[in-house]
């Protein structure tokens, strides 16, 4: 499943009991025998009818192998019971490249799923990550039959790709797109894809949650659920009950890449909208509103009088963006955006990239205290990423909030989401760390990723800015080193001094 698979993601998860309690007197309702069964009797007829919608994807990709293609004899103890399979592989190896064996190309080759959703058209979905950089992609149908596909579009975001084949060759298959929105959790869901490359495998399972963000791209709301999902199975449907596709299984969190009931899916209603441009335009056209934000924070919210802490901080405006005129300034928190309510920060990400290019727009948000509305004309995201990518400047990423780099250090906000990713105790205060570069000073200090720093020559530290203005401070004074108090992920803090460069 690409990059996704065989990464452990571990996380501290504290367990609370839960304690039950009746009111003397109450009446316990009585659960109806059919109710109480672990699930549908049987899928076969519904497996059935999709099963031939479903196709294997096989992609090759040539790639140029290192000057040498020789693989280094390894070194095993005296007697050992592999010498001679070793002797034997590599004595041949050297035979190849003696007698001119050709190894400054190699290829490649990975599978992954897809499903048809226009059989006149020949039109397959997929993940992006399952075509990426391929050379050649084939698509083999469930009876067996292969056909070759071309790429209509891709969209690295939403990690979404669009295939055709010629459908004159075999009769198609389609299945319809359902709505992920009605979907709940409990719902019984169906996965067929192709893992392992086994082809045509079925799964059954629940939907676990929604809205998963699992800090794969900027517009993660992943369907979670229990249904087995494995290497291959990326690109493959999620279906409902009714035979349509809520999802498209993208995702596992797996210790060993193998399944372990937390597989993630994108959802349908996120899906339809990209693949509908990607055949259209061969390209996405989001909608772009040309600012830089971040969570709000409890202490932001209480310093601004609001009464929580939902809404986006505006941290800063992009040159020449739609509201480069004023419109919207660094400071104002977005409530609603096109009369939706911004919750989280990254609501607002994904409701202008869903909204239409020069679509206008009614925007609330709060300014020095005060609630107003103003109207916006939303720009073209992908132009507005070539504008800033020539001016020098950085796209929007909510995912991230505002960063700096500074002494071999990438320094950015410490929120909440920051805090519970990492495990930092709350009473620490200070910026965070998100990367260090390998051969900076930082690094030769053993300065970790996800350490916190609390204070530089003894002044507390608010703010990435702040960290970087307290530096070119230190800088002015012809100060040669930064004294800094740094905090681990546990809270122990120490000292230590990095060269200023």
């Amino acid at each position: 499943m690409g990059q996704y698979f065989g990464k452990a993601v571990i996380r501290k998860i504290a367990l609370a009991a839960a304690v039950s309690v009746f009111a003397i007197g109450a009446v316990t309702p009585s659960i109806p025998a059919h109710a109480q069964s672990a699930g549908p009797a049987s899928v076969a007829d519904l497996a059935e009818k999709l099963l031939p919608a479903v196709v294997n994807i096989s992609t090759s990709q040539n790639i140029s192998a290192p000057d040498s293609g020789v693989v280094p004899m390894p070194k095993l103890p005296e007697g050992s019971p592999f010498q001679d399979f070793f002797d034997q592989f590599f004595d041949e190896q050297q035979q190849g490249e003696e007698g001119g064996g050709n190894n400054s190309a190699r290829k490649v080759q990975s599978l992954g799923s897809g499903f048809i959703i226009d059989a006149k058209e020949g039109i397959i979905v997929t993940n992006n990550h399952v075509i990426a950089d391929a050379d050649d992609i084939e698509v083999n149908l469930s009876d067996g039959k292969k056909l070759k596909a071309e790429l209509v579009g891709k969209d690295p975001k939403t990690d979404l790709a669009v295939l055709k084949v010629d459908p004159r060759k075999f009769p198609l298959v389609a299945v319809p797109f359902g709505d992920s929105d009605k979907a709940r959790i409990g719902d019984w869901v169906m996965a067929i894809g192709n893992p392992f490359g086994l082809g045509g495998s079925v799964s059954v399972g629940i939907i676990s949650a929604r809205n998963r963000d699992i800090q794969s791209g900027p517009y993660d709301r992943f369907i979670q659920t229990d249904a087995a999902i494995n290497r291959g199975n990326s690109g493959g449907p999620l279906f409902n009950m009714f035979g349509e596709v809520i999802g498209i299984n993208s995702a596992i969190i797996s210790p060993s890449g193998g399944s372990i009931g937390l597989g993630f899916s994108i959802p349908s209603e996120l899906a339809v909208s990209v693949v509908q441009q990607l055949r259209e335009f061969g390209e996405t056209r989001r909608g772009w509103l040309g600012v830089r934000i971040q969570p709000v924070t409890d202490d932001i919210a209480e310093s601004l009088g609001m009464k929580n802490s939902d809404g986006a901080l505006i941290a800063g405006i992009i040159k020449g963006s739609p509201v480069d005129d004023g419109t919207i300034v660094a400071g104002d928190v977005v409530k609603k955006f096109d009369g939706r309510e911004i919750k989280v920060v990254r609501d607002l990400t994904r409701m202008v990239a869903e909204s239409a290019v020069g679509k206008k727009v009614e925007i609330e948000l709060i300014r020095k205290g005060e609630t107003k509305t103003v109207s916006v004309t939303l720009g073209r995201l992908e132009d507005g990423e070539k504008q800033m990518t020539e001016n020098g400047d950085t796209p929007d990423n909510p995912d991230k909030p505002v960063e700096t780099k500074v002494l071999g250090m990438t320094i950015g906000e410490l929120t909440d989401e920051a805090r519970k990713a990492n495990g930092i105790a709350d009473d620490i205060k200070g910026v965070l760390i998100t990367d260090v570069a390998a051969d900076s000073a930082a690094a030769e200090k053993q300065v970790q990723k996800g350490e916190v720093i609390t204070e530089v020559a003894q002044e507390l530290v608010t703010s990435p800015k702040d960290f970087s203005e307290k530096i070119e401070k230190l800088k002015k004074e012809g100060r040669k080193n930064a004294l800094l108090m740094v905090a681990s992920k546990t809270g122990e803090l120490r000292f230590l001094t990095l060269r200023i460069e």
